[in-house]
């Protein structure tokens, strides 16, 4: 039976309602149990469908400067996948860690995990020293939690060391009916978008900003030429959309030509299916050196130049050519390895040629509030592919899982059906449908 808190968020209640509505004692969450860490031990296919579970789990305490948010919508992430599979450590560490914190850092360590990193929703209650935010408040919210009393954050937040991704590195994530979060993960909603919509965008796109955009990553300016590895998954649809926005000329790689049809949607300018040329994981030094040159060549029949950037969140099985293919004074810049954590790459092809490699990871709230103005404009569209509801998080986490998705993954959590949330029908219409969704039109 449906509680009265959510019956009011699903009836567009006001404020004053929302706040006299009791909060309940449990809530729906996909979750991991620390009786499951060791399921996989045996080997074979880490199946996360074995280890996600849906089902109810008690409400935390709020604190004074949090947040409880009903999720209207989440979506899968990679870390989904890390989380779920108890790989490459199980994230009760993480939590046990946030733990011996003390105070209410405590509430984080339990043996069950509720995980998810994206959300979009209604905020129904905010703690007592939260200022910007009240109930009735359509948001979305950023996957980086902070603690705002350590000085590194105040220079940039993901170089403190307080710094932790939410539903990943903390507890009450957001592929749940409610979530708890700091107030300074929330940023507006797009009011143009559906919840669907809204929640699939920020953890990839804003950490694809921070990759492309930011003074803290790769800088890029009108005309570069830029190299995006798996350029229809959810980090690599936002770089090739903020490569166009910024002027550059994307050169996107794919494995099918269906997912060239996507890369065309998404006004690629150049397309390589790495399945018609023969780029396949490069393991030797051999294999690298050749695959390169063939890349290169490629990118050069179509551009006249090289690459001035390669955008890498791939790992082990692209590294080493994207430091090879990219320009003299050229960078790469990385977010993740799919594919391997262990890169190797040839070291003369880097100091010779004076080129530079950026670590990445997500992206901070100023950078975040940045993308989001930009998806709020209608200038960056999201890349939802598929939905599914929150009793089917493990197939969605599966398709993940076996790369066998296009863009994002959507999870519906409170929201009842697809389309709801938007409140502004003008700008959607002027924007159209097609825009809007780009590789759901394909």
């Amino acid at each position: 039976m449906m509680d009265s808190l959510t019956e009011a968020v699903l009836a567009g209640a006001p404020a004053e309602v929302l706040e006299r509505e009791p909060v309940p004692e449990q809530y729906t969450a996909a979750h991991l149990r620390a009786e499951d860490v060791g399921m996989f031990t045996e080997g074979g296919d880490k199946d996360v469908r074995r280890s996600i579970r849906v089902g109810d789990v008690p409400m935390p305490e709020l604190a004074p400067d949090e947040v409880l948010v009903a999720v209207m919508a989440s979506a899968i992430n990679y870390n989904t996948v890390w989380s779920a599979t108890f790989e490459p450590v199980p994230t009760f560490g993480f939590l046990e860690r946030f733990g011996r914190l003390g105070g209410l850092a405590s509430r984080h360590d339990l043996p069950h995990h509720v995980i998810g990193s994206d959300g979009a929703g209604v905020v129904v209650r905010a703690g007592s020293a939260v200022r910007s935010w009240r109930a009735g408040d359509h948001v979305v919210v950023s996957c980086v939690q902070v603690d705002d009393q350590e000085p590194a954050t105040h220079a940039d937040a993901m170089l403190g060391a307080g710094q932790r991704i939410w539903g990943y590195e903390t507890n009450f994530g957001g592929l749940a009916h409610y979530s708890v979060v700091k107030a300074s993960q929330l940023l507006p909603k797009p009011a143009h978008l559906t919840w669907e919509e809204a929640a699939s965008v920020l953890l990839t796109a804003a950490t694809s900003y921070r990759m492309l955009i930011s003074d803290k990553g790769a800088r890029i300016k009108l005309g570069d030429v830029v190299l995006i590895w798996g350029a229809t998954g959810g980090l690599g649809a936002f770089a090739v959309q903020l490569v166009k926005a910024a002027g550059g000329i994307p050169v996107g790689v794919v494995s099918s030509e269906s997912k060239a049809k996507v890369l065309r949607a998404l006004g690629c300018d150049v397309i390589v299916n790495r399945a018609e040329v023969g780029l396949g994981r490069a393991d030797t030094p051999e294999e690298t050196i050749e695959q390169g040159k063939r890349l290169g060549r490629i990118i050069r029949q179509e551009v006249g130049e090289d690459p001035h950037v390669a955008f890498d969140y791939i790992g082990r099985a692209t590294f080493g050519v994207s430091t090879f293919v990219v320009r003299r004074g050229g960078t790469v810049v990385t977010c993740g390895s799919s594919t391997g954590y262990q890169h190797t790459y040839d070291n003369r092809y880097l100091w010779m040629n004076s080129k530079r490699i950026i670590g990445s990871h997500a992206a901070n709230l100023q950078e975040q509030a940045e993308l989001n103005r930009l998806v709020a404009r209608g200038a960056i569209s999201p890349v939802l592919s598929t939905v599914y509801s929150l009793d089917e998080v493990g197939e969605a986490a599966r398709l993940v899982q076996n790369n066998e998705h296009i863009g994002k993954v959507g999870v519906l959590c409170l929201a009842p059906r697809e389309g709801l949330g938007v409140t502004d029908p003008a700008l959607r219409e002027r924007i159209g449908a097609a825009a809007l969704n780009p590789v759901r039109s394909v």
